[in-house]
C-alpha cells in the first residue's frame, strides 16, 4: 500500500461521492481508478457496459427493471 498526493479539489469531490455511495474516501478513490482504468482499456465501453461487466465477473446476479 501507498501513499497517493491529489489535488485538494479532487480530494473533496470523492469526500462528498463516498457520502453519497456509502463507500470510504479511499474506496471511492479506487472504485474512480478501477473504472477509468478499465474504460481506457475499453474505449469502446460505456460506463454501464463496465459495470455490468464487473457485476458478471464478480456473479452478481441483479434483476432487470422495466419501466411501465
Amino acid at each position: 500500500m501507498g501513499i497517493v498526493k491529489i489535488d485538494e479539489d479532487l480530494h473533496e469531490e470523492a469526500r462528498r461521492a463516498s457520502a453519497v455511495m456509502c463507500r470510504s474516501i479511499n474506496a471511492q478513490a479506487e472504485f474512480w481508478m478501477k473504472i477509468g482504468m478499465l474504460a481506457e482499456a475499453n474505449p469502446t465501453l460505456s460506463f454501464n457496459d463496465i459495470v455490468k461487466q464487473q457485476l458478471v465477473l464478480g456473479d452478481v446476479r441483479v434483476a432487470s427493471l422495466t419501466v411501465a
